[in-house]
């Protein structure tokens, strides 16, 4: 709903409360999950292998994380609350001292990187899930700073689709193509997004100038 958005909002991917031994059977289930990924690969990754690295049985993998693709987005919460922190709180231009264009600028910058560095994981995620992105915690706050840096930058726009296709590019099926197939690096890709928002000197231009 537009006119909804907040100022800043929580870092997410925090995990709820929960009981001693509960804490400990997530902690299991994560370690060996990370552990198959390093060494086989996150196609490793079944509800059934983890169950058995955990020494846990597969039912409570399954009530903890419900599918593979939630198990997969839950090892990528440590990396993503680290990613949060520098563009809710951290120094300018990511953080909340930095001006609406130019922090919009480093986000999709650094979420280059954010993807460059966990686009194993992320791959494997997406393709057990496809449509699971765009209701985790991870991409809901995403798309929430990103539509409120658009409401600063041009309050006439729809910002909540225009977040979405500026996170588009960060898809990533997309970013492997683009690194692994088309040869670009992240550099690459980020001098391309900053193309095709019309950047220039920090400055939004076209469709988002101030």
């Amino acid at each position: 709903m537009r006119g909804s958005v907040r100022t800043e909002l929580a870092i997410t991917g925090q995990p709820p409360a929960e009981r001693a031994d509960a804490a400990r059977n997530r902690r299991k289930i994560l370690d060996a999950a990370a552990g198959l990924v390093a060494e086989r690969g996150p196609e490793a990754i079944t509800m059934n292998a983890v169950a058995q690295a955990a020494g846990i049985g597969v039912g409570t993998v399954y009530r903890r994380f419900g599918d593979v693709a939630q198990l997969l987005f839950a090892l990528l919460d440590d990396r993503e609350r680290q990613f949060q922190e520098g563009f809710l709180s951290g120094p300018a231009p990511l953080g909340p001292d930095g001006r609406p264009a130019e922090r919009l600028r480093a986000f999709l910058h650094a979420l280059a990187d954010h993807v460059a560095e966990q686009q194993t994981t992320m791959l494997a995620a997406e393709a057990a899930s496809p449509l699971a992105r765009y209701t985790s915690g991870a991409y809901l706050t995403m798309h929430t700073h990103v539509s409120m840096l658009l409401r600063q930058v041009r309050p006439e726009a729809d910002e909540a689709v225009l977040a979405h296709l500026l996170l588009a590019p960060f898809l990533p099926s997309l970013f492997r193509h683009l690194t692994a197939e088309c040869g670009r690096s992240p550099e690459q890709i980020k001098a391309g997004i900053d193309q095709l928002m019309g950047l220039c000197a920090g400055e939004l231009r076209g469709f988002c100038a101030e």
